[in-house]
């Protein structure tokens, strides 16, 4: 059997917020959270809201490409 492409991939959630204000000195880093998603269902750019530990709130994480 040939194998197309795969229905569920693999995605990357990178925090806007951090991305945004750039890394600064008060924040240690980035937000990234991997998840899976249907790309016959969501074949646009996936963004949820999911809590940052280094903003300390919740924002709005967008795919990233790998």
């Amino acid at each position: 059997m040939a194998k197309g492409k795969d229905v569920r991939v693999k995605i990357i959630l990178e925090c806007t917020g951090c991305v945004r204000n750039g890394v600064n000195k008060e924040s240690r880093g980035i937000s990234r959270y991997i998840t899976q998603k249907n790309r016959h269902n969501t074949p646009n750019r996936l963004e949820l809201r999911k809590f940052c530990p280094y903003c300390y709130k919740h924002i709005i994480h967008g795919e990233i490409k790998k």
